[in-house]
């Protein structure tokens, strides 16, 4: 049974899936985990859109781009302290 185009997709979003959660995980800069929570968010989005769900990945996108804005505007507003 040969694999189609659609198949190497979902196997590109998966494992893009991974490395950001696994990346959010290990990065200490909060600016850049927020950055990556965004691309996650997006990536998940074009998941629920190749599930056929599209009234999830319009609330997914929306929630993502907006938990995305809010973070980094926190991390904006707030300083950092050396210990």
């Amino acid at each position: 049974m040969p694999y189609t185009a659609l198949d190497y997709w979902n196997l590109v979003l998966l494992l893009i899936l991974v490395a950001t959660a696994l990346a959010m995980y290990f990065i200490k800069d909060l600016l850049h985990a927020v950055i990556v929570f965004g691309a996650y968010s997006v990536t998940m989005a074009l998941v629920w859109l190749q599930m056929n769900s599209p009234d999830l990945a319009i609330t997914e996108a929306a929630a993502g781009i907006g938990m995305t804005v809010l973070m980094m505007a926190v991390i904006f507003r707030t300083t950092r302290r050396e210990e």
